[in-house]
């Protein structure tokens, strides 16, 4: 099973804005160096949204090839289009990628029955373990507990789930419903700080943003947590508290992060897909605040 702290990957592009493989090697470097459990390929924080089919399996193919079995790799296979959900996640699954991680469809609001529908007739054509990914803010659906309930009985490689959910009583009644039931199913939270309400609740650890930049810290405290360090944990949750500022310096937050790993030394282009663009000077020094209190 699944846990700990698993990075949902930036994706670094060069100057034209195309996958940046050199880049994208280091930053793969410095994340297994940093103790993280896992990484996750073309979330949201990836840019999948913004990549064509044939970028995304170049991608994939490169992601798994470069890890090479050091820490699982989950894919971001999530979209609108159903056949193409189930060509990338079949694809991943050819790669021999460990997971796909699959939002629900966005622009339309989503019942219950259309979620259980789209994730079934997933789940059907691929062997390939599932963690679906609960992201309201995105998706306008905060996916019932009960329904995940039912897929995860139904389809034995639906394995988890990744709630980023702003607030932590959604994921503690993922947590009672469906891993009260399926006590291998897992729950990971998607905000930064939620990390140890998660872990305290009974869930499986975090998938977020942050660990993209202080990969050492949040694989530092949950190894913290494992053995009961509850000082080194309160020490954490108050760092975490002034970071999340970081989310807020501008609108589009991946550019945030990019712009972080560049004035960490790692040699890479901050650069976002289009239509986003760099950083302003402003925010650059406001980031530089943060990071030094």
């Amino acid at each position: 099973m699944l846990k700990g702290i698993i990075t949902p990957m930036i994706t670094i592009l060069d100057k034209e804005r195309r996958i940046d493989f050199e880049g994208n090697k280091k930053m793969i470097e410095t994340l297994i160096k940093g103790g993280v459990n896992g990484i996750l390929f073309m979330g949201s924080i990836g840019e999948f949204f913004a990549m064509r089919m044939e970028e995304k399996k170049e991608f994939i193919s490169f992601a798994v090839k470069t890890v090479n079995k050091r820490v699982p790799v989950l894919i971001g296979t999530g979209g609108t289009s159903v056949d193409e959900v189930i060509e990338l996640t079949k694809f991943a699954e050819t790669e021999k990628a460990d997971a796909a991680v699959i939002i629900s469809p966005y622009y339309f609001k989503l019942d219950d029955e259309t979620i259980y529908n789209y994730y079934s007739d997933i789940a059907k054509n691929t062997k390939l373990p599932i963690f679906i990914y609960n992201f309201p803010d995105r998706t306008a659906v905060n996916i019932n507990p009960k329904v995940v309930l039912k897929l995860a009985g139904e389809f034995p490689n639906i394995v988890g789930i990744k709630d980023t959910v702003d607030g932590m009583s959604h994921t503690r009644e993922l947590i009672g419903v469906v891993k009260g039931e399926i006590p291998d199913f897992a729950v990971f939270s998607g905000f930064d700080e939620y990390l140890i309400p998660n872990l305290l609740s009974g869930g499986n650890g975090l998938i977020a943003g942050l660990t993209n930049v202080f990969p050492k810290l949040f694989t530092d405290v949950y190894k913290a947590f494992t053995r009961g360090d509850f000082q080194e944990i309160n020490k954490f949750q108050k760092k975490v508290n002034r970071l999340m500022s970081i989310y807020s310096v501008a609108p589009y937050f991946i550019t945030t992060i990019k712009t972080i790993k560049a004035l960490q030394g790692l040699d890479i282009v901050p650069i976002p897909k289009k239509p986003y663009g760099l950083l302003d000077n402003d925010s650059i020094e406001k980031l530089k605040k943060i990071i030094k209190n």
